[in-house]
């Protein structure tokens, strides 16, 4: 895998794409897995459903779309002619979602019980890596938007805060942008890293549409990252859980990345997401800025529109950024903040979905998001406005929001008593919320969305954060990721094992 840079590329192919067009005009005839054969023995009422092409696209990776020992190289164009694309000289694709690109990007920089630097807005994906990794976290802070209750990507002075004090520390990982569109000041912190020879591993999962316009915030790999992890399902055109990594520079080996993405990776990866991603990549490279400067103007003017609503407000760059705050701003995700209707986040996305059919992207207790993307167009747009106009007038039928007890970072904050894999792998009991106070989580709990854990294994449960946590289910939080999903009770070590 990887970018040879003397190579001519021809960002007009598509090889994936090509291959499996080959692999269908020669009539192959497979005896061996999938166990459907083309179509032939899926259930009849499935195929009405989800059509034939899903599975005629659905074929080995090897000794299917290529030959047994891959010499038709397939995969490997695919992947130099994405790397070209986004200025990065190595490029992998994965088909378990970014959740496994980060995992195999924090194992790369670090090793078991060694150090990295971590903003603790990381998504449970990157919890979850610390868990598998045996990692030692040391959490960066968001910068706190006090007024909005709302977390923004941490700033280059507190990562250069963290390494003073744990100068040991093996690199750094942020989130940006986030999924409320908010962006790090990636090239300062890739410079504080940088400057101690530690990689910056930046999990860009909602950035995919980055490289390819110029109006939006500063790509990853532009702005001097040593590892870029993005999902091209989530602003892309790619399908569920397709994902790629991006690599540059010195300081991480691309086969000690490859071995650890082989490590935790699928051996049935699916022909169809890769084809979603290379089919994709040659999109954006044909007309990425045309579509995304559609985009762009598609989403201010939804953006004025929905300001014209009475109660709505739609956050905006000058809500959003600052020196105390984000650096930089996407407008796609078109976050609305519901505070003038008196109404919750939860209660408006269910409404909008009960009698508009419209599903909104993020709810949280105050806010909603609509994610916009280069597949939107005026009659989807008109779709949401008037569902919008329409959800204001029925406003009163939603009140009052329920009241969730939402800490300042503070009191959000709590003990790191052990590290997340000894507590998440000790011995556990349930015990009631009222009395979990004390004691050392032993699981993730999560609001989903955004999906940014609240509590870790590891912490020391505060009465501050089991309040938010109580509060928030009663007004329609979701926790899925909970022993207890209804959170009655939290797994937590037994006193003994922490």
């Amino acid at each position: 895998m990887g970018t040879d840079k003397r190579q001519v590329l021809d960002q007009r192919e598509a090889p994936v794409l090509e291959a499996l067009a080959r692999y269908h005009g020669a009539e192959e005839l497979a005896f061996s897995p999938p166990g459907h054969k083309q179509a032939r023995g899926a259930d009849p009422e499935v195929r009405r459903i989800l059509g034939d092409a899903v599975f005629l696209g659905d074929v080995l990776a090897s000794g299917g779309l290529d030959d047994r020992r891959t010499r038709g190289r397939v995969l490997e164009h695919a992947e130099r002619l994405m790397a070209e694309a986004v200025h990065a000289e190595h490029t992998f694709f994965s088909t378990c979602g970014s959740s496994l690109s980060v995992k195999a990007a924090m194992l790369t920089v670090a090793s078991p019980h060694e150090k990295l630097l971590v903003g603790r807005d990381a998504h449970k994906s990157v919890v979850s890596g610390l868990i598998l990794c045996g990692l030692q976290p040391v959490w960066v802070e968001p910068a706190w938007d006090a007024e909005r209750h709302l977390a923004h990507p941490p700033s280059a002075a507190a990562y250069e805060k963290a390494f003073a004090e744990h100068p040991d520390a093996r690199g750094a990982l942020v989130t940006s942008p986030t999924p409320y569109g908010s962006a790090a000041d990636l090239t300062a912190i890739a410079e504080v890293c940088h400057r101690r020879d530690r990689p910056l591993v930046v999990d860009e999962a909602w950035g995919a549409h980055l490289p390819f316009h110029g109006d939006l915030p500063v790509w990853a790999m532009d702005a001097g990252a040593d590892i870029c992890v993005t999902s091209i399902h989530k602003m892309g055109s790619g399908l569920e859980q397709g994902s790629v990594f991006h690599l540059q520079g010195d300081l991480i080996d691309p086969a000690d990345l490859a071995s650890r993405a082989d490590l935790l990776g699928t051996t049935s990866p699916s022909v169809l997401l890769y084809a979603g991603i290379d089919g994709w990549r040659r999109q954006m490279v044909r007309h990425g800025e045309a579509l995304l400067t559609r985009a762009l103007d598609l989403a201010g003017r939804v953006r004025v529109a929905i300001e014209r609503i009475d109660g709505l407000h739609v956050n905006d760059a000058h809500d959003f950024c600052g020196p105390d705050l984000a650096a930089q701003f996407d407008p796609l995700p078109v976050v609305i903040d519901l505070t003038g209707l008196h109404i919750s986040g939860y209660d408006a996305a269910d409404w909008l979905r009960e009698h508009h059919r419209i599903d909104m992207h993020l709810f949280d207790h105050r806010r909603i998001s609509a994610q916009l993307t280069h597949a939107d167009d005026s009659d989807t747009t008109r779709t949401l406005l008037t569902a919008l106009k329409d959800l204001a007038p029925h406003a009163d039928e939603l009140r009052p929001a329920p009241r969730v007890d939402v800490p300042d970072p503070a009191g959000l904050r709590m003990e790191q008593v052990c590290l997340p894999r000894d507590a998440y792998f000790a011995a556990t009991e349930d015990v009631a919320l009222d009395a979990a106070e004390g004691r050392v989580a032993a699981e993730m709990v999560t609001p989903y969305p955004p999906g940014i854990p609240a509590v870790l294994p590891g912490e020391r449960l505060t009465e501050r954060v089991l309040c938010y946590l109580r509060t928030g289910i009663d007004a329609g939080m979701n926790v899925p990721d909970a022993a207890d999903p209804e959170l009655r009770t939290v797994r937590v070590t037994t006193k003994n094992s922490a």
